[in-house]
């Protein structure tokens, strides 16, 4: 499994297809692509595998006084799991809400292709 950041499926299919070209030969098929809701997504270069989080943003309700608890989920790229929840942490640094880690767990994603604006060529006359 591949994540990819897309706004539809054709589009996703045709990112994946480019992004994986280069290391596969032959043919080969998508078989199935799904929606995953991800908040946030940390990279580490020493990293050779992804973790999902769940993070709680904890928010008190002003009008009963209580703490509520807001999931998000997030992907770290780590070797373990102790790296992943560093990687979250630091890439939370400067946050100014309070979150708790609520889970991570490995994934079985093989790599991310986030999306990267391409740089728009300039004509001059």
């Amino acid at each position: 499994p591949y994540l990819v950041d897309a706004l539809s499926f054709t589009e996703a299919e045709a990112r994946i297809i480019e992004g994986i070209k280069p290391y596969i030969s032959g043919e080969f098929t998508i078989s199935t692509i799904k929606r995953a809701k991800i908040n946030e997504l940390f990279f580490n270069d020493n990293g050779d595998r992804f973790f999902k989080a769940k993070v709680l943003f904890v928010s008190l309700d002003g009008k009963y006084g209580t703490e509520k608890k807001t999931p998000v989920y997030m992907l770290a790229q780590a070797c373990d799991i102790d790296e992943a929840q560093a990687v979250i942490k630091k890439g939370m640094d400067g946050t100014l809400a309070d979150y708790e880690i609520a889970e991570v767990k490995e994934t079985k994603l093989m790599d991310v292709f986030p999306y990267i604006e391409e740089q728009k060529k300039k004509i001059t006359l």
